[in-house]
């Protein structure tokens, strides 16, 4: 048995990890869970699962989930901005699940790994700001670091036992988000309910709107260049309507191995829970008859400019992703509060890359230190006329 430990347990990916752990509990215990703060799906949680310890990153909302949990014996609350952290480092999991949204994921992320355990992860920003750290961490050990988002998931599994150097190139599959076939004159006019309405994905508002932008395809290419070790110049990104084939690999022989499922995270979830296992539950099988037909699409580079940004913070390196990603958190949390239309995320992003002065990634120090000033200048940029 796999003893867990998940954090972001009421986002949309922990939600599902615990349906998949509540569907195999012969493989499966939980020995931890991190919120932000507290409401009624955590208690309920808690009170399922009854993990010996949980974090709470809001140290008043952890002192209402005391009193909501009290009867309950054995389980410690660990509380403030640094209790996922603690979690990830202390508790007896043997797996840590890195739901979280954001920045905030990587210290956590660093902590599971320094800790010796094996690190399942769907929070993309842990290698876009601190790829070369989480890299340092599992050398010799690849193992150690299992992905969680679909399109890395399917990477992977086209990967394994194939020769790394017979490979010609990585292709990363988007849906088009809300937006496909839009133009940049008719994306200066979108809302932010027609951003949120996903075709295909369930998922949290920050990582929907990245999908509306492309920023999400972007950032998923940075992630690609540390897990799987490979030059930008091998990940590139296609368009595929019908969320069907989630990852292709092209190798020098000029074949190509693609994964295909539907669309359901609990797959990947199940398959990074349960790793190297598969696990015979939850996920309904294709129809290929019914589907019909495939489709595949250049993408919209004027349109969405995003990805090309990603890109380019990816290849000049450094605190560059860090700051992409701080200075896109910013300004996608601005559109959301409607200070901002969707195509000047980017622009902001764009501007706070422009003006930055890179540093060498060598702690988690000089990573804050370039996050906060791209927050700060992101802020300054939004609400400036």
């Amino acid at each position: 048995m796999r003893t867990i430990c998940l954090l972001g347990s009421t986002g949309s990916i922990g939600t599902q990890a615990l349906d998949v752990i509540r569907r195999n509990p012969e493989r499966f215990r939980v020995a931890g869970l991190a919120a932000g703060t507290s409401h009624d799906l955590l208690v309920g949680q808690i009170r399922e699962f009854t993990p010996p310890l949980v974090a709470i990153a809001d140290e008043d909302a952890a002192e209402e989930l005391k009193a909501k949990i009290g009867s309950l014996r054995g389980v410690e609350v660990l509380a403030g901005p640094e209790a996922a952290e603690t979690l990830a480092r202390d508790t007896e999991a043997d797996m840590v699940f890195n739901a979280l949204v954001g920045a905030v994921g990587l210290a956590p992320s660093l902590a599971a790994l320094q800790s010796g355990k094996i690190l399942a992860l769907a929070n993309k920003e842990s290698l876009v700001i601190g790829g070369e750290l989480i890299m340092d961490l599992v050398k010799g050990e690849p193992d150690r670091l299992v992905p969680v988002d679909s399109e890395h998931s399917a990477l992977s599994q086209c990967l394994r036992g194939e020769r790394r150097d017979d490979l010609r190139r990585v292709l990363i599959t988007a849906s088009g988000g809300p937006f496909r076939g839009w133009t940049r004159q008719e994306l200066e006019k979108a809302s932010v309910k027609e951003a949120l309405a996903h075709p295909t994905w369930n998922m949290g508002p920050k990582i929907t709107i990245d999908s509306a932008t492309l920023m999400n395809k972007g950032l998923e290419v940075i992630e690609a260049h540390y897990l799987f070790g490979l030059e930008y110049s091998a990940i590139d990104v296609v368009v595929h309507p019908e969320s069907i084939v989630h990852g292709l690999a092209e190798f020098a022989d000029g074949s190509v191995i693609a994964q295909l499922a539907s669309p359901d995270m609990r797959l990947p979830i199940q398959l990074a829970l349960a790793y190297p296992d598969r696990l015979p539950t939850g996920i309904r099988p294709l129809d290929l008859p019914a589907l019909g037909r495939l489709s595949f699409e250049e993408l919209d580079r004027e349109a969405f400019p995003a990805v090309d940004l990603a890109y380019r913070a990816g290849e000049m390196g450094l605190t560059y992703p860090a700051v992409l990603n701080a200075a896109n958190e910013v300004a996608v949390m601005a559109f959301l509060e409607g200070k901002l239309r969707l195509t000047h995320i980017a622009e902001v992003v764009q501007a706070v890359l422009g003006e930055h002065q890179a540093a060498g990634v060598v702690s988690e120090v000089t990573l804050s230190r370039a996050d906060a000033w791209a927050r700060s200048r992101a802020a300054e940029l939004v609400e400036s006329p």
